[in-house]
């Protein structure tokens, strides 16, 4: 049968926001055993994408398909200091292993750098260490960390930046 089609495409489609907010409520209930709070803000965080217009910043988001199935997504917003965020990156479990994770940051990479972004900043949890990996690669390095009770859990809040 040989390896899935994967491609990259703009979130746009019908249904794409649903399962951004969906995949991530889902998925991190399954792996990590959070609770809907995850999937609130993850709802906060997609409407605010949504209200949001090329005056607050160019914005940016992408859906990740393996044959044809949306298998992950990664959103970019930027500030107007210049510093651009890369949000909500997801890899769907049945489509790791593909190179998506890294095709959605190198994406987002890409368009901050377009978008004249001096640097990108993230935030995630010790807990992805498979995220992690991939934002170290891309030469992200941690700045700071933080227990934290969310999302039904005890965490480690971390935040990384690299210049662009």
């Amino acid at each position: 049968m040989g390896e899935p089609k994967v491609e990259i495409r703009p979130l746009g489609e019908p249904g794409d926001l649903g399962w951004v907010i969906q995949a991530h409520g889902e998925l991190y209930a399954r792996e990590f055993g959070w609770n809907t709070d995850f999937e609130a803000l993850v709802a906060r965080i997609v409407a605010d994408y949504t209200r949001q217009d090329d005056r607050d910043g160019p914005r940016g988001a992408w859906i990740a398909r393996a044959d044809g199935a949306r298998a992950g997504c990664v959103f970019c917003v930027t500030d107007p200091d210049g510093t651009a965020r890369l949000r909500l990156l997801l890899v769907d479990p049945a489509a790791r292993g593909l190179g998506l994770g890294t095709l959605l940051v190198e994406q987002c990479l890409d368009f901050a750098r377009q978008a004249g972004a001096a640097r990108m900043t993230l935030w995630t949890n010790s807990v992805l260490t498979s995220a992690r990996r991939i934002y170290q690669a891309h030469g992200f390095t941690l700045t700071d960390e933080e227990p934290h009770h969310s999302f039904g859990t005890d965490l480690v809040g971390q935040n990384w930046s690299r210049t662009l």
